[in-house]
Protein backbone atom coordinates (compact mmCIF):
# COMPACT_ATOMS: atom_id res chain seq x y z
CA UNK A 1 0.00 0.00 0.00
CA UNK A 2 3.04 2.30 0.59
CA UNK A 3 4.45 1.83 -2.72
CA UNK A 4 0.74 2.57 -4.35
CA UNK A 5 0.29 5.26 -2.37
CA UNK A 6 3.76 6.88 -3.55
CA UNK A 7 2.66 6.50 -6.94
CA UNK A 8 -0.69 7.93 -6.57
CA UNK A 9 1.24 11.17 -4.75
CA UNK A 10 3.65 11.31 -7.67
CA UNK A 11 0.82 10.88 -9.95
CA UNK A 12 -1.19 13.57 -9.04
CA UNK A 13 1.95 16.32 -9.01
CA UNK A 14 2.36 14.97 -12.53
CA UNK A 15 -1.06 16.11 -13.30
CA UNK A 16 -1.82 19.25 -11.10
CA UNK A 17 2.09 20.55 -11.09
CA UNK A 18 1.94 21.75 -7.04
CA UNK A 19 0.32 21.19 -4.14
CA UNK A 20 0.31 21.53 -0.27
CA UNK A 21 0.54 18.37 1.74
CA UNK A 22 -3.10 19.11 3.21
CA UNK A 23 -4.60 19.59 -0.53
CA UNK A 24 -2.55 16.11 -1.62
CA UNK A 25 -4.32 14.47 1.36
CA UNK A 26 -7.92 14.97 0.57
CA UNK A 27 -7.49 14.63 -3.32
CA UNK A 28 -6.35 11.39 -2.72
CA UNK A 29 -8.26 10.14 0.22
CA UNK A 30 -5.27 10.17 2.82
CA UNK A 31 -4.89 11.11 6.01
CA UNK A 32 -3.22 14.17 6.67
CA UNK A 33 -0.17 12.29 8.79
CA UNK A 34 0.21 9.55 6.22
CA UNK A 35 0.01 12.11 3.46
CA UNK A 36 2.44 13.35 5.42
CA UNK A 37 4.76 10.86 6.21
CA UNK A 38 4.68 9.51 2.04
CA UNK A 39 5.88 13.26 0.94
CA UNK A 40 8.89 13.18 3.86
CA UNK A 41 10.05 9.69 2.10
CA UNK A 42 9.32 10.89 -1.47
CA UNK A 43 11.66 14.33 -0.65
CA UNK A 44 14.30 12.08 0.84
CA UNK A 45 14.92 10.33 -2.38
CA UNK A 46 14.56 13.32 -4.22
CA UNK A 47 12.00 12.87 -6.36
CA UNK A 48 9.84 15.73 -4.50
CA UNK A 49 11.00 18.97 -3.80
CA UNK A 50 9.54 22.04 -1.18
CA UNK A 51 8.88 25.51 -2.14
CA UNK A 52 7.29 28.51 -0.59
CA UNK A 53 4.19 28.81 -0.78
CA UNK A 54 4.45 32.68 -2.10
CA UNK A 55 7.40 32.02 -4.28
CA UNK A 56 5.39 28.92 -6.00
CA UNK A 57 2.02 31.62 -6.59
CA UNK A 58 4.29 34.39 -7.93
CA UNK A 59 5.38 32.05 -10.55
CA UNK A 60 2.43 30.96 -11.74
CA UNK A 61 0.93 34.23 -11.93
CA UNK A 62 -1.16 33.87 -8.89
CA UNK A 63 0.64 35.90 -5.89
CA UNK A 64 -1.96 36.87 -3.31
CA UNK A 65 -1.14 39.17 0.18
CA UNK A 66 -1.26 36.65 2.79
CA UNK A 67 -0.80 37.43 6.55
CA UNK A 68 1.78 34.94 8.37
CA UNK A 69 4.53 32.07 7.40
CA UNK A 70 4.43 30.86 4.12
CA UNK A 71 3.15 27.70 3.73
CA UNK A 72 5.26 24.63 1.98
CA UNK A 73 4.33 23.42 -1.59
CA UNK A 74 5.45 20.30 -3.02
CA UNK A 75 6.54 19.44 -6.47
CA UNK A 76 8.36 16.85 -8.56
CA UNK A 77 11.90 18.06 -7.89
CA UNK A 78 13.83 20.32 -10.84
CA UNK A 79 17.10 20.90 -8.75
CA UNK A 80 18.87 18.07 -10.36
CA UNK A 81 18.93 15.78 -13.96
CA UNK A 82 18.10 12.67 -12.92
CA UNK A 83 17.43 10.85 -16.15
CA UNK A 84 19.02 10.69 -19.70
CA UNK A 85 15.64 11.04 -22.10
CA UNK A 86 16.43 10.21 -25.89
CA UNK A 87 14.55 9.76 -28.86
CA UNK A 88 15.82 7.04 -31.95
CA UNK A 89 14.63 8.91 -34.76
CA UNK A 90 14.84 7.36 -38.38
CA UNK A 91 17.17 10.36 -39.42
CA UNK A 92 18.10 11.55 -35.87
CA UNK A 93 18.67 10.58 -32.51
CA UNK A 94 17.78 13.44 -29.67
CA UNK A 95 18.84 13.67 -25.73
CA UNK A 96 18.39 15.83 -23.15
CA UNK A 97 19.40 14.70 -19.48
CA UNK A 98 16.01 15.81 -17.62
CA UNK A 99 15.28 15.68 -14.01
CA UNK A 100 12.21 14.07 -12.05
CA UNK A 101 10.00 17.77 -12.81
CA UNK A 102 10.58 17.49 -16.16
CA UNK A 103 9.78 20.51 -18.31
CA UNK A 104 6.37 19.93 -20.41
CA UNK A 105 7.28 20.13 -23.78
CA UNK A 106 10.41 18.85 -25.44
CA UNK A 107 13.75 20.29 -25.34
CA UNK A 108 16.56 18.63 -26.85
CA UNK A 109 20.03 19.55 -26.10
CA UNK A 110 22.15 17.32 -27.54
CA UNK A 111 21.09 16.45 -31.84
CA UNK A 112 22.92 13.66 -34.17
CA UNK A 113 22.13 11.63 -36.73
CA UNK A 114 21.00 8.01 -36.63
CA UNK A 115 23.51 5.95 -38.48
CA UNK A 116 22.08 2.96 -40.68
CA UNK A 117 23.88 0.44 -38.13
CA UNK A 118 24.06 -0.89 -34.42
CA UNK A 119 27.99 0.11 -34.03
CA UNK A 120 27.30 3.36 -36.33
CA UNK A 121 24.79 4.27 -33.32
CA UNK A 122 27.50 3.49 -30.73
CA UNK A 123 29.90 5.10 -31.90
CA UNK A 124 27.48 8.66 -32.21
CA UNK A 125 25.92 8.06 -28.61
CA UNK A 126 29.75 7.84 -27.32
CA UNK A 127 30.57 11.10 -29.28
CA UNK A 128 27.31 12.87 -27.75
CA UNK A 129 27.89 11.52 -24.82
CA UNK A 130 30.96 14.29 -24.35
CA UNK A 131 28.60 16.86 -24.87
CA UNK A 132 26.70 16.29 -22.15
CA UNK A 133 27.61 18.02 -18.97
CA UNK A 134 25.60 15.18 -16.76
CA UNK A 135 27.54 11.77 -17.20
CA UNK A 136 25.61 9.87 -14.25
CA UNK A 137 22.02 9.10 -13.98
CA UNK A 138 18.84 6.91 -12.48
CA UNK A 139 18.46 5.50 -15.80
CA UNK A 140 18.27 5.75 -19.43
CA UNK A 141 15.00 6.63 -21.18
CA UNK A 142 14.80 5.70 -24.89
CA UNK A 143 11.54 6.68 -27.05
CA UNK A 144 11.25 3.89 -30.21
CA UNK A 145 10.04 3.63 -33.56
CA UNK A 146 8.15 0.48 -34.75
CA UNK A 147 6.43 -2.32 -32.75
CA UNK A 148 8.26 -2.52 -29.18
CA UNK A 149 8.41 -5.26 -26.72
CA UNK A 150 8.78 -2.64 -23.33
CA UNK A 151 8.96 -5.69 -20.97
CA UNK A 152 11.43 -7.29 -22.97
CA UNK A 153 13.13 -4.32 -24.09
CA UNK A 154 13.46 -5.02 -27.61
CA UNK A 155 12.18 -4.10 -30.45
CA UNK A 156 10.34 -6.66 -32.76
CA UNK A 157 9.39 -4.82 -36.01
CA UNK A 158 10.48 -1.10 -37.29
CA UNK A 159 9.17 -0.58 -41.09
CA UNK A 160 11.51 2.30 -41.07
CA UNK A 161 14.70 1.73 -38.99
CA UNK A 162 15.20 -2.03 -39.76
CA UNK A 163 18.50 -2.05 -38.03
CA UNK A 164 17.27 -2.20 -34.59
CA UNK A 165 15.10 -5.17 -35.18
CA UNK A 166 18.47 -7.64 -34.21
CA UNK A 167 19.96 -5.05 -31.83
CA UNK A 168 19.65 -5.28 -28.06
CA UNK A 169 19.40 -2.07 -27.53
CA UNK A 170 19.33 -2.12 -23.91
CA UNK A 171 23.06 -3.30 -24.29
CA UNK A 172 23.98 -0.87 -26.56
CA UNK A 173 23.07 2.24 -24.51
CA UNK A 174 24.91 0.03 -21.61
CA UNK A 175 27.83 0.69 -23.21
CA UNK A 176 27.92 4.54 -22.61
CA UNK A 177 26.02 4.99 -19.60
CA UNK A 178 26.11 2.33 -16.91
CA UNK A 179 22.37 2.43 -15.59
CA UNK A 180 18.89 1.45 -15.96
CA UNK A 181 17.42 1.27 -19.43
CA UNK A 182 13.89 1.26 -20.06
CA UNK A 183 12.24 1.08 -23.60
CA UNK A 184 9.00 3.17 -24.58
CA UNK A 185 7.15 2.50 -28.21
CA UNK A 186 7.36 6.41 -29.26
CA UNK A 187 3.27 7.04 -29.51
CA UNK A 188 3.22 6.10 -26.33
CA UNK A 189 5.65 7.98 -24.89
CA UNK A 190 4.05 10.98 -26.70
CA UNK A 191 0.30 10.21 -25.50
CA UNK A 192 1.59 9.46 -21.61
CA UNK A 193 3.63 13.23 -22.30
CA UNK A 194 0.38 14.93 -23.02
CA UNK A 195 -1.85 12.96 -20.47
CA UNK A 196 1.10 14.72 -17.53
CA UNK A 197 -0.09 18.10 -18.49
CA UNK A 198 -3.52 17.46 -19.52
CA UNK A 199 -5.62 18.89 -16.56
CA UNK A 200 -8.97 17.38 -18.28
CA UNK A 201 -8.18 13.52 -17.37
CA UNK A 202 -10.10 12.73 -20.39
CA UNK A 203 -9.54 9.88 -22.38
CA UNK A 204 -8.10 10.45 -25.68
CA UNK A 205 -6.56 9.03 -29.02
CA UNK A 206 -3.26 10.68 -29.87
CA UNK A 207 -1.57 10.56 -33.65
CA UNK A 208 1.47 11.94 -34.56
CA UNK A 209 2.88 12.71 -37.41
CA UNK A 210 6.51 12.58 -39.18
CA UNK A 211 8.86 10.29 -40.68
CA UNK A 212 5.85 7.91 -40.21
CA UNK A 213 2.05 8.15 -38.59
CA UNK A 214 1.32 6.15 -35.20
CA UNK A 215 -1.44 6.77 -32.85
CA UNK A 216 -1.38 5.80 -29.02
CA UNK A 217 -4.87 5.89 -26.59
CA UNK A 218 -5.15 6.71 -23.04
CA UNK A 219 -8.12 4.47 -22.34
CA UNK A 220 -9.71 4.63 -18.40
CA UNK A 221 -6.85 6.31 -17.78
CA UNK A 222 -4.03 4.68 -18.84
CA UNK A 223 -2.68 3.30 -21.88
CA UNK A 224 -4.38 0.95 -24.13
CA UNK A 225 -2.28 -2.47 -24.49
CA UNK A 226 -3.44 -5.58 -26.09
CA UNK A 227 -2.93 -8.87 -25.74
CA UNK A 228 0.20 -8.36 -28.00
CA UNK A 229 2.85 -5.13 -28.24
CA UNK A 230 0.53 -4.01 -31.06
CA UNK A 231 -1.12 -0.73 -30.86
CA UNK A 232 -1.61 2.49 -32.74
CA UNK A 233 -0.08 1.48 -35.92
CA UNK A 234 -2.74 3.81 -37.70
CA UNK A 235 0.21 4.44 -40.47
CA UNK A 236 0.27 0.71 -41.91
CA UNK A 237 -3.46 1.01 -42.62
CA UNK A 238 -3.85 0.53 -46.46
CA UNK A 239 -6.56 2.73 -48.21
CA UNK A 240 -7.74 2.30 -51.39
CA UNK A 241 -6.28 4.31 -54.77
CA UNK A 242 -2.45 4.30 -52.93
CA UNK A 243 0.04 2.26 -54.94
CA UNK A 244 3.20 3.35 -53.23
CA UNK A 245 5.22 0.79 -51.50
CA UNK A 246 5.57 1.13 -47.50
CA UNK A 247 8.83 -0.14 -45.26
CA UNK A 248 6.88 -2.44 -43.70
CA UNK A 249 6.48 -4.72 -46.62
CA UNK A 250 3.10 -3.92 -47.51
CA UNK A 251 1.30 -1.59 -50.80
CA UNK A 252 -0.94 1.56 -49.57
CA UNK A 253 -0.58 2.51 -46.40
CA UNK A 254 -1.61 5.80 -45.06
CA UNK A 255 1.52 6.72 -43.81
CA UNK A 256 3.12 6.58 -47.27
CA UNK A 257 1.04 9.32 -48.43
CA UNK A 258 0.79 11.79 -45.36
CA UNK A 259 3.87 11.38 -43.41
CA UNK A 260 6.34 14.08 -44.10
CA UNK A 261 8.13 12.18 -47.30
CA UNK A 262 4.90 10.91 -48.74
CA UNK A 263 3.08 14.52 -48.58
CA UNK A 264 6.45 15.83 -49.94
CA UNK A 265 6.29 13.29 -53.09
CA UNK A 266 2.53 14.43 -53.75
CA UNK A 267 3.70 18.03 -54.03
CA UNK A 268 6.33 17.30 -55.94
CA UNK A 269 4.41 15.05 -58.38
CA UNK A 270 1.48 17.59 -58.22
CA UNK A 271 3.97 20.60 -59.57
CA UNK A 272 5.86 17.87 -61.51
CA UNK A 273 9.72 19.39 -60.36
CA UNK A 274 12.22 18.37 -58.44
CA UNK A 275 11.07 17.68 -54.45
CA UNK A 276 10.06 20.52 -52.81
CA UNK A 277 10.91 21.11 -48.93
CA UNK A 278 8.65 21.51 -46.31
CA UNK A 279 8.74 25.06 -46.25
CA UNK A 280 7.41 25.55 -49.50
CA UNK A 281 4.26 23.59 -49.52
CA UNK A 282 3.61 25.40 -46.44
CA UNK A 283 4.01 29.01 -48.34
CA UNK A 284 1.68 27.08 -51.10
CA UNK A 285 -0.61 26.33 -49.27
CA UNK A 286 -0.79 29.57 -47.09
CA UNK A 287 -1.27 31.62 -50.26
CA UNK A 288 -3.53 29.08 -52.28
CA UNK A 289 -5.56 26.96 -49.97
CA UNK A 290 -5.73 23.31 -49.78
CA UNK A 291 -5.08 21.44 -53.26
CA UNK A 292 -6.85 18.31 -54.65
CA UNK A 293 -4.48 15.84 -53.96
CA UNK A 294 -3.69 17.23 -50.09
CA UNK A 295 -7.80 17.43 -49.55
CA UNK A 296 -8.14 13.68 -50.54
CA UNK A 297 -5.27 12.79 -48.52
CA UNK A 298 -6.26 14.36 -45.29
CA UNK A 299 -9.95 12.97 -46.00
CA UNK A 300 -8.47 9.48 -46.06
CA UNK A 301 -6.02 9.65 -43.11
CA UNK A 302 -9.61 11.22 -41.51
CA UNK A 303 -11.66 7.72 -41.92
CA UNK A 304 -8.36 5.40 -40.67
CA UNK A 305 -8.40 8.04 -37.43
CA UNK A 306 -12.37 7.82 -36.93
CA UNK A 307 -12.44 4.22 -37.54
CA UNK A 308 -10.13 3.76 -34.31
CA UNK A 309 -12.21 6.62 -32.60
CA UNK A 310 -15.44 4.11 -33.07
CA UNK A 311 -13.20 0.40 -32.08
CA UNK A 312 -12.22 2.36 -28.78
CA UNK A 313 -15.26 4.52 -28.00
CA UNK A 314 -13.36 7.55 -27.89
CA UNK A 315 -14.54 10.85 -28.26
CA UNK A 316 -11.16 13.02 -28.35
CA UNK A 317 -8.36 13.06 -30.84
CA UNK A 318 -4.93 15.15 -29.79
CA UNK A 319 -2.46 15.91 -33.26
CA UNK A 320 0.85 16.25 -33.13
CA UNK A 321 3.83 16.44 -34.99
CA UNK A 322 4.71 17.24 -38.51
CA UNK A 323 1.17 18.36 -39.59
CA UNK A 324 0.52 20.70 -37.21
CA UNK A 325 3.29 23.06 -38.28
CA UNK A 326 0.99 23.37 -41.65
CA UNK A 327 -1.38 26.41 -42.06
CA UNK A 328 -4.01 25.84 -39.83
CA UNK A 329 -6.17 24.88 -42.55
CA UNK A 330 -4.64 21.75 -42.71
CA UNK A 331 -5.58 20.29 -39.28
CA UNK A 332 -9.30 22.18 -39.82
CA UNK A 333 -9.36 19.87 -43.26
CA UNK A 334 -8.54 16.72 -41.07
CA UNK A 335 -10.71 17.39 -38.36
CA UNK A 336 -13.87 17.93 -40.80
CA UNK A 337 -12.66 14.37 -41.99
CA UNK A 338 -12.37 12.82 -38.44
CA UNK A 339 -15.54 14.08 -37.71
CA UNK A 340 -17.48 12.74 -40.88
CA UNK A 341 -16.25 9.53 -39.86
CA UNK A 342 -16.29 8.88 -36.21
CA UNK A 343 -20.00 7.51 -35.01
CA UNK A 344 -20.21 9.51 -31.99
CA UNK A 345 -19.90 12.68 -34.16
CA UNK A 346 -23.74 11.50 -35.18
CA UNK A 347 -25.37 12.27 -31.86
CA UNK A 348 -22.72 13.92 -29.57
CA UNK A 349 -19.35 16.20 -29.66
CA UNK A 350 -16.16 14.60 -31.20
CA UNK A 351 -13.40 16.86 -30.02
CA UNK A 352 -10.00 17.21 -32.26
CA UNK A 353 -7.04 18.90 -30.95
CA UNK A 354 -3.90 20.07 -31.85
CA UNK A 355 -0.95 19.90 -28.97
CA UNK A 356 3.18 19.93 -29.24
CA UNK A 357 5.09 16.80 -28.40
CA UNK A 358 5.80 16.24 -25.05
CA UNK A 359 7.94 13.11 -25.51
CA UNK A 360 10.45 14.19 -22.66
CA UNK A 361 7.60 14.46 -20.03
CA UNK A 362 6.19 10.97 -21.42
CA UNK A 363 9.61 9.31 -20.76
CA UNK A 364 9.91 10.71 -17.61
CA UNK A 365 6.55 9.45 -16.02
CA UNK A 366 7.68 5.93 -17.68
CA UNK A 367 10.96 6.31 -15.69
CA UNK A 368 9.55 6.70 -12.32
CA UNK A 369 6.98 4.36 -13.03
CA UNK A 370 9.40 1.35 -14.11
CA UNK A 371 12.47 2.42 -12.06
CA UNK A 372 11.63 4.49 -9.40
CA UNK A 373 8.49 3.63 -7.99
CA UNK A 374 7.83 0.08 -9.92
CA UNK A 375 4.84 -2.16 -8.49
CA UNK A 376 7.65 -4.69 -8.10
CA UNK A 377 10.35 -3.24 -6.50
CA UNK A 378 13.00 -5.93 -7.01
CA UNK A 379 12.40 -6.23 -10.70
CA UNK A 380 14.62 -3.88 -13.01
CA UNK A 381 13.54 -2.50 -15.91
CA UNK A 382 15.08 -4.86 -17.77
CA UNK A 383 13.34 -8.04 -15.83
CA UNK A 384 16.17 -8.77 -13.64
CA UNK A 385 16.39 -8.95 -10.34
CA UNK A 386 17.41 -5.53 -8.49
CA UNK A 387 19.88 -5.97 -5.44
CA UNK A 388 17.87 -3.60 -3.37
CA UNK A 389 15.07 -1.02 -3.13
CA UNK A 390 15.24 1.66 -5.16
CA UNK A 391 14.56 4.43 -1.87
CA UNK A 392 17.87 3.46 -0.28
CA UNK A 393 20.04 4.12 -3.15
CA UNK A 394 18.70 7.38 -4.25
CA UNK A 395 20.06 9.12 -1.09
CA UNK A 396 23.74 8.92 -2.70
CA UNK A 397 22.41 10.76 -5.94
CA UNK A 398 23.15 7.80 -8.42
CA UNK A 399 21.72 4.67 -8.98
CA UNK A 400 23.95 2.51 -11.14
CA UNK A 401 22.92 -0.31 -13.38
CA UNK A 402 24.96 -2.81 -11.12
CA UNK A 403 23.91 -2.01 -7.78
Amino acid sequence: MGRINKRALVGRLQRIGQASRADLAKSLGLSQPTAGKIADELLRMDVLEEVEEDAAAHRAGDARNRVGRPGRILRLSRRRTRFLAMELGVNETNLAAVPVGAAPEDRWTVQMQTPASADGWVRELKEAAMRLPHKEFWGVLVSVPGIVDELGSRVLFSPNLHWTEAADLPALIQKVWSAPVALVQEERALALGYQCVDSREEDFLLVDFGEGVGGAAIVSGRPFTGALPLSGELGHTRVPGNRRKCGCGAIGCIETLVSVRGLLRSFAQAQRSAPHTWDQLAMTIEAQGIPDWLEETLEQAGVVISGALNVLGLRRVILSGALTELPPVVTENMSQAILRGAMWARFGEVLVETAPRRRTAGLVAVGIDRIVLPMEPGVRSDGHAAAGPFPGRAAAGWLSYDE
